[in-house]
């Protein structure tokens, strides 16, 4: 099956980077190498450089990348540490970066990682299986309140309160231990209206505890601020969101940088002096085609905005 998945807006992202063949990237979202192999085809003197917190990702890499590996580099880590990263490699600042942000397709098929909500399995939910916070922790330890909040502000769910409750109340006498238990204390607490809702009704759960297991919203935040100041002049910065809260935080930390004069309105000339960082080339999100909507439905909700470094 190796191949059969599609990488999300792979065109407009190629498009968007403007790759040079001598030019140094960095894909921080490496999953099933798709968009770094495209990448790397277009480099001849250039480098690629291939970050993922999960390391099975980095193991399978070996081969998909396997006839650009001279000019790709693996680094088993957070893409919100890319200052060590670059650090580490001894590299001041490099031609582009791209993060395509969310749940990689391996981990979704992979059902014994714990996140799909149609599959048995035990609550994981771990990015990085070397970390310690798994999902059972979340759901088994964490308080009432605490639940209510992240299912509110990481799942956007309207039941927040009566979910939280409902796994209180089912753990109180035994964990919670599989990703269908949780399932089953997610539907039991919602109402009958919105059981028939064409989304999955535990969707939005499980985006919640995902995003707070790997506490993913502080990472792409992070990430925002780290790559701008690291890219080369012309250079690119690529986002693909797959949800509105990480949207939010890409639109906005892009906006920081893209602004120029701070001083109040009223101020006859700048005292401030700032000049933008970087210029948006995407003044709008670009959004999957309607073929590729047909041939990669996961690719339903992608946004992607790009920038470009001008000092």
């Amino acid at each position: 099956m190796e191949f059969t998945h599609y990488p999300v807006l792979l065109e407009e992202c190629l498009d968007g980077l403007a790759i040079k063949p001598d030019g140094i990237y960095l894909d921080g979202t490496l999953g099933r190498a798709g968009h770094s192999r495209c990448i790397a085809q277009r480099l001849d003197t250039g480098r690629l450089i291939c970050v993922d917190r999960d390391q099975a990702a980095l193991d399978a890499a070996q081969e998909r990348l396997g006839p650009w590996m001279d000019r790709v580099t693996l680094i088993h880590s957070n893409f919100a540490e890319i200052d060590n990263i670059l650090d580490g490699l001894g590299l001041d600042g490099i031609d582009g970066m791209l993060f395509d942000l969310g749940v990689s397709s391996p981990q979704l098929d992979d059902s014994s990682r714990g996140f799909s909500y149609m599959a048995d399995a035990p609550l994981d939910m771990r990015m990085d299986r070397s970390e310690g916070l798994t999902a059972a922790d979340v759901v088994n330890t964490w308080s009432q309140d605490e639940l209510r909040r992240i299912l509110l502000q990481y799942g956007e769910e309207r039941y927040a309160g009566l979910i939280a409750a409902a796994i209180v109340r089912r753990r109180a006498d035994k964990p919670i231990e599989t990703t269908l238990e949780l399932v089953d204390t997610v539907k039991s607490a919602m109402p009958s209206k919105a059981l028939k809702e064409k989304q999955h009704p535990a969707k939005r759960s499980f985006q919640a505890i995902r995003i707070a297991v790997n506490d993913e919203l502080t990472a792409v935040d992070r990430m925002i601020r780290a790559a701008v100041p690291r890219l080369k002049k012309g250079g690119r910065l690529a986002v693909i969101t797959f949800h509105s809260l990480e949207d939010r935080l890409v639109k906005t930390g892009m906006a920081e940088f893209a602004k120029g004069c701070t001083c109040p309105p009223d101020f006859p000339v700048c005292v401030c002096g700032k000049t933008p960082d970087i210029k948006l080339i995407t003044k709008k999100p670009v959004l999957p085609s309607e073929r590729e909507l047909e041939e990669n439905p996961r690719s339903r909700s992608a946004k992607l905005r790009v920038a470009e470094k001008v000092k």
